[in-house]
């Protein structure tokens, strides 16, 4: 019997159970595992043992493992035969600080189903979108999947991290030296949206990113502006000046190199953007603006979804304290990111930034560079056969096209997992504009978490379907 036939009695089994569904989300939901602050570790080691205890009562045999830091969980289904099509699931149970507490609603690590203002029912807490409410439509699936018919359809072995949220600088190297226990045929990652509420996406391109800091020094100490002003140097002006003709009027970045090897969107893809119609009225105005500040030449969806860019994140130099000071500042630097498409090499970008600002600077002044970040964009072949399986669930499931979208963040692990392990990776997530993650009063749809667990038992049908 096909796995898609016996798909219909596992949806109902969702059905049936989802109070239960929501209660074990609520569980892991009061669990404070906030990888930035050292005096949470106790509660990432928490929430690891409790994922891993859950997990292993579907079937799984689910480790704790430790990390130079927050430990991981890797677990395996015990039905895994080798020769049936292999999945590997990413998630991560770490979650972001809640500062400013006096910003919530409720406190942030209780818990509750609530109605927004337009009549939505919302789960709000700390980690209910990203990524313990994402992760655990996939967990509730296998549940299902186990419950109905002692079985899943498929391989599978489930990777939760614990440091997400700080950069995973723990868990890469970890990756490499256990990836013989994370061979698959592609990877699956539920931490990304739909294109609205009643929409779903599959994000097929995710940005790169460069994160360079410049440090523009002139005299050997901080001036008075009365004695040395149009004398010195000023390398707050030097700094700015630079900053100033990244971008040309048109929204160009002006770094000679800078689109070597971009790529426009297939035409299929384009035109299926462009009947999305995001306008300035929909995605800027409710921030207070109203004009597109990318190239002039491209759509706003362009723009923060498949083009390059160019952003400075903050700018430091001279006295910034109450009151004045007519000083000259000794020295100036700005932090710069660029995120990356398809085609461009982070290191190249790097260096060609860093020529594009020597070339500026002035004899008597100097220029320091300090890499904080890089990793490459990702691109899936559009018509690979699990991004296709995937997206014809999705279809099913919600009763409306599927779309594949592009996202202008940057996820680096997608990118590990194809440098580490050889494997391509599916992004399927069920997360709005509006959770306000990382932020106060972070949500997740209710409908969003019900149907999330429909879509990936209906996604784990469809590609156990498919030859390997």
């Amino acid at each position: 019997m096909s796995s898609t036939s016996k798909l219909q009695p596992v949806l109902d089994r969702i059905d049936a159970d989802f109070d239960n569904c929501l209660e074990r989300l609520f569980a892991l939901l009061r669990i404070k595992s906030i990888s930035a602050d050292p005096g949470f570790a106790g509660d990432c080691k928490v929430a690891a043992d409790h994922l891993a205890a859950d997990i292993a009562t579907l079937n799984f045999k689910a480790e704790v493992r430790p990390t130079a830091g927050h430990p991981a969980i890797v677990a395996k289904s015990n039905s895994n035969t080798g020769s049936r099509p292999h999945v590997l699931f990413y998630g991560h149970y770490d979650v972001q600080p809640v500062d400013p507490l006096n910003l919530w609603n409720r406190p942030p690590f209780e818990p509750e189903v609530v109605t927004h203002a337009d009549g939505r029912k919302i789960i709000v807490a700390r980690g209910a979108e990203d990524d313990k409410g994402q992760l655990m439509t996939f967990v509730e699936a296998c549940r299902a999947w186990v419950s109905v018919t002692g079985s899943l359809p498929l391989d599978v072995t489930i990777l939760i991290e614990g440091e997400e949220e700080v950069g995973s600088k723990n868990f890469v190297p970890f990756l490499e030296q256990n990836k013989k226990d994370f061979a698959a045929d592609v990877a699956l990652v539920c931490d990304t949206g739909m294109w609205d509420p009643n929409t779903p996406a599959i994000t097929t391109s995710l940005r790169g990113l460069v994160y360079e800091e410049v440090v523009i020094k002139a005299a050997n100490r901080d001036l008075h502006s009365g004695i040395f002003g149009g004398g010195a140097r000023n390398p707050i002006r030097v700094l700015t000046r630079i900053l100033g003709v990244l971008q040309d009027d048109n929204g160009h970045i002006t770094i000679p190199g800078f689109y070597d090897g971009v790529k426009d969107l297939p035409p299929e893809i384009l035109a299926q953007w462009k009947n999305l119609n995001l306008t300035p009225d929909t995605f800027l105005k409710p921030i207070g603006l109203s004009i597109p500040a990318g190239e002039k030449d491209r759509l706003l969806i362009e723009q923060v979804s498949s083009r390059p860019t160019c952003d400075i994140n903050g700018i430091i130099g001279g006295y910034t304290g109450e009151g004045s000071k007519t000083v000259i500042a000794a020295q100036a630097s700005a932090k710069v990111s660029f995120r990356l498409v398809e085609g461009q090499d982070p290191l190249k970008i790097r260096a060609a930034f860093r020529a594009f600002v020597k070339e500026r600077v002035p004899k008597d002044c100097s220029a320091e560079f300090i890499d904080h970040a890089y990793a490459p964009a990702i691109a899936l072949d559009w018509t690979m056969k699990p991004l296709t399986a995937a997206k014809q669930a999705l279809t099913d499931e919600w009763n409306k096209e599927a779309l594949l979208i592009g996202s202008g963040a940057s996820i680096p692990i997608v990118a590990d997992f194809k440098k580490t392990l050889g494997l391509d990776t599916v992004l399927v997530g069920f997360g709005l504009d509006d959770d306000n993650i990382h932020s106060p009063n972070e949500k997740y749809d209710l409908k969003s978490f019900h149907k999330g667990i429909r879509s990936w038992a209906r996604i784990l049908a469809a590609l156990a379907e498919m030859p390997r």
